[in-house]
């Protein structure tokens, strides 16, 4: 549902919470929990997930993980995860604590970090890939909260707290969520780029004499919307072309859905530019062949929009009515980019043809 436009907040709590009273487990069989409360002590905190990698997750909470105050926190980290690689190799060199937690079932998990009296246990996948939510479900820490890769509320009634910002959760947005937000001071996530990043490249129009605009997304966020909307801000910039670029390009299918999908909205099939993906280095360095980044919607880009800052590229984007709708608003918007952000569809097309 976060996926399409035809579904709002309300809905996407809904089926959550729908999701917990499955799956999510008995409040009746929570643990008593006594804390230490010893206030000379460090905070024992214990961080979950499947993506202590190179992923977005890796990518956002390394930092994080390596400017911890040792004085005040004791760091534990439970890694879901089924493969390893050099970033997981720094994060458990930074963790006081690393426990594998893959081949152990929820219960053995459970007590695992109730043994280690945890304080406070975050969750850093929500309802993505390989999540160890039901863990979560048999609360077994005191305080629980999801942060940093997740997409929008858990649902859960053991989770306590939802980790975001004024721009990803306006304050009037407290009821969409099952948690309690807490709103941080910048952003919801920390990035930090990779080693192999390379340096901001000029705009590729000067060499080409038109306007390139881009989106490297994943392509199940790039809604009819989305076409519809880009294919009016090609419509307003004579001779510029569109640039998607992923690793779902290199199927013919998909190919040939979004030629239709950008067809079907008026836009003529020699301006739009179908690229596969590329490994992520080569990735990176492809940010010098687009003038203008267009986010997608209703599902925003995360890391997507990140990258393309940093390398030098704007992003346009109009803020959503979800979680999953306002990642990038609230990036350009900590960026201090906050122009670069619309509140309607024809603020948007306005936006990206001044830019152009």
């Amino acid at each position: 549902k976060n996926y399409s436009p035809d579904f709002g907040p309300q809905d996407i709590l809904a089926e959550a919470r729908r999701w917990d009273q499955r799956h999510g487990g008995n409040r009746k069989d929570w643990p008593k929990h006594a804390p230490d409360r010893d206030p000379e002590r460090r905070l024992r905190i214990g961080y979950v997930s499947p993506d202590f990698r190179r992923h977005p997750v890796g990518y956002f909470f390394e930092p994080i993980l390596e400017a911890h105050e040792r004085s005040a926190v004791e760091v534990f980290c439970y890694a879901a995860n089924r493969t390893a690689d050099e970033v997981s190799g720094r994060m458990k060199a930074h963790a006081d604590h690393w426990r594998d937690i893959a081949d152990l079932d929820d219960r053995a998990a459970a007590a695992l970090i109730s043994g280690d009296k945890i304080d406070i246990l975050v969750d850093l996948a929500g309802h993505s890939a390989a999540n160890r939510l039901t863990l979560f479900g048999r609360k077994p820490a005191p305080v629980q909260a999801t942060g940093g890769g997740m997409f929008g509320t858990s649902g859960m009634a053991a989770m306590d707290y939802i980790l975001t910002d004024r721009f990803e959760s306006p304050e009037d947005s407290d009821e969409d969520y099952s948690e309690t937000p807490v709103r941080l001071a910048d952003d919801y996530v920390c990035y930090r780029a990779p080693e192999y990043a390379p340096g901001v490249a000029p705009p590729p129009f000067r060499g080409n004499g038109f306007i390139t605009f881009g989106c490297f997304n994943n392509l199940a966020k790039i809604s009819r919307d989305a076409a519809s909307l880009w294919a009016r801000v090609l419509d307003a910039t004579p001779q510029s072309k569109l640039m998607l670029k992923t690793g779902a390009l290199g199927c013919r299918e998909a190919r040939e859905h979004f030629a239709e999908l950008f067809a079907a909205a008026g836009l003529a099939p020699d301006r739009l530019v179908l690229s596969p993906g590329v490994p992520h280095q080569e990735l990176l360095k492809a940010y010098s062949g687009i003038d203008v980044a267009l986010d997608p919607m209703p599902y925003s880009g995360g890391l997507t929009t990140l990258e393309a800052l940093w390398q030098g590229v704007p992003v346009v984007s109009m803020a959503g009515n979800t979680f999953a709708g306002r990642h990038s608003a609230s990036h350009l918007s900590n960026a201090g980019l906050i122009e670069l952000v619309a509140a309607t569809a024809d603020e948007y097309v306005e936006i990206a043809v001044n830019l152009a």
